[in-house]
């Protein structure tokens, strides 16, 4: 009788978590995920149609990604968040074994002059620095939100330690090296720190820090050929008028030829004749820009805002310091990513090759984004515990 009571309990508690879940945030997510994977069949049809091969390819595959992403995201739900401090070191360790593996000959595969991926069986292939903004996130809230006795906020030591969680895994995303994964994870570091009430100095210092870090890395050459002339191109678009100077001019070009309402989708000029590189992944808002138009870039970005008010709301609710560290780490992540990835289509950042969260085809950054939703959901459910 007991243990059929347990049982009846926790299952009990289970739907009632489940009940608990943001609709606002729920729709916000699903309509980017429609939309992107419609941009994204647009961005690839035509092509591989042209040259004898299946049009349904790239839209087969995301849809795959998205439902692994939805899943995850469930997963990431039923346990309660709370008991994640206990696993953290596994994850956190896992997450740094993915990126020693990545740079081990004859494991991480180079794309893009990025030795950043794992090749898997069937073709698919997974990037660890994706998952590795989860584990530093759960990894330095869990170290600031454990107060000493009597203390409202982190010790120096206390912060010191978290900033040594986050070394390693930076570290050896650098040398890869991915520079916009270094930023994202960068700006979630910060923004956890000062969401502890860790002293403003320590936020000057590092905003300083990675201000000298990245004319250091540009200098004593961290970043690859390539990267630097991404850099070049961004202060000087004809710097090189051949790769990376092209595809910011063209990137700028198929953004502004929509308009108001677009070429409508599957009808951009631009985006059939392919003259965007990576436009299914880096540049999928490019695509939005031509067959959506402003009207529809619009709604993509009064769906990203509402995931981020409500992604505050959580954090402003909830009590527990832990969960309210994960909330900020998670929206500073999905705020500067979706900053970055649109301000560089248009010119207005450095291109450093993120992809745009829920909407460009890719499976790890998909698999990381809904993690991230799932466990800002599990917050949600769970902020009146």
């Amino acid at each position: 009788m007991s243990s059929s009571l347990f049982t009846s309990r926790r299952r009990s508690s289970r739907l009632s978590s489940l009940r608990g879940f943001d609709p606002f945030l729920t729709v916000a997510v699903g309509g980017l995920l429609v939309i992107g994977t419609l941009l994204v069949y647009a961005a690839t049809r035509s092509w591989y149609a042209s040259v004898g091969l299946d049009p349904q390819y790239y839209l087969k595959r995301h849809i795959i990604n998205i439902v692994i992403g939805v899943f995850l995201a469930f997963g990431a739900t039923v346990i309660d968040y709370r008991l994640l401090r206990a696993y953290t070191p596994i994850v956190w360790g896992l997450a740094v074994l993915g990126l020693v593996a990545v740079l081990l000959p004859g494991v991480g595969s180079t794309v893009n002059g990025a030795k950043a991926w794992i090749s898997l069986p069937g073709g698919f292939q997974i990037q660890p620095a994706e998952l590795a903004k989860i584990a530093i996130i759960i990894g330095l809230s869990m170290i600031l939100s454990e107060r000493a006795h009597g203390k409202d906020e982190p010790t120096h030591k206390d912060v010191a330690r978290a900033l040594a969680i986050s070394a390693l895994p930076i570290g050896l995303i650098l040398l890869q090296p991915d520079m916009g994964t270094v930023f994202i994870i960068s700006a979630s570091v910060v923004a956890i720190i000062a969401a502890s009430g860790a002293p403003s100095r320590w936020i000057a210092g590092l905003l300083i820090v990675a201000v000298l870090g990245s004319f250091t890395a540009v200098k004593v050459g961290v970043l690859s050929t390539y990267q630097v002339k991404r850099l070049q191109s961004f202060v000087d678009p004809t710097a090189d008028p051949q790769s990376s100077g092209y595809q910011l001019r063209q990137s700028r070009i198929t953004v502004g030829s929509g308009g108001l309402v677009g070429k409508g989708l599957f009808n951009g000029p631009q985006t059939n004749g392919r003259f965007v590189p990576e436009q299914q992944t880096d540049f999928i808002f490019t695509v939005a820009g031509e067959e959506l138009g402003f009207l529809g870039s619009g709604l993509i970005l009064l769906l990203f805002l509402t995931i981020l008010i409500r992604a505050f709301g959580i954090a402003r609710k909830t009590q527990d310091p832990f969960g309210r560290m994960v909330c900020v780490g998670v929206i500073a992540w999905f705020a500067f990513q979706t900053f970055e990835n649109i301000g560089m289509t248009m010119g207005l950042m450095p291109m450093t090759g993120v992809p745009l969260p829920f909407m460009s085809y890719g499976g790890s950054s998909m698999f990381a984004n809904m993690i991230g939703v799932g466990l800002l959901q599990n917050i949600h459910a769970r902020q009146r515990g």
